[in-house]
């Protein structure tokens, strides 16, 4: 299983969603990456995503997006394949 990574805060719910279904999926460890902790890791994720808001969702190199992605991945069948690569 590829590793997954996810740029985060401690309170955002669609993070907690994200990680929910990622679990449900049998991933058993998200790398968090914190940006409310670590400021200049907002920045990181902004040049790596052009995004501004978290959830930012890695799985292995390939980034999925935000929960909406992840879940819209989820419903076409298509997360699972990803988390097989």
């Amino acid at each position: 299983m590829p590793n997954v990574s996810m740029y985060c805060t401690g309170v955002c719910p669609y993070c907690t969603m994200a990680e929910r279904l990622l679990q449900r999926k049998g991933v058993s460890e998200v790398t968090k990456i914190r940006v409310d902790v670590e400021p200049g890791k907002r920045e990181e994720m902004m040049e790596r995503t052009g995004r501004r808001t978290v959830p930012q969702i890695y799985i292995g190199d390939f980034h999925v997006g935000g929960f909406d992605d992840l879940s819209e991945l989820d419903v076409e069948g298509k997360l699972d394949e990803l988390l097989k690569a």
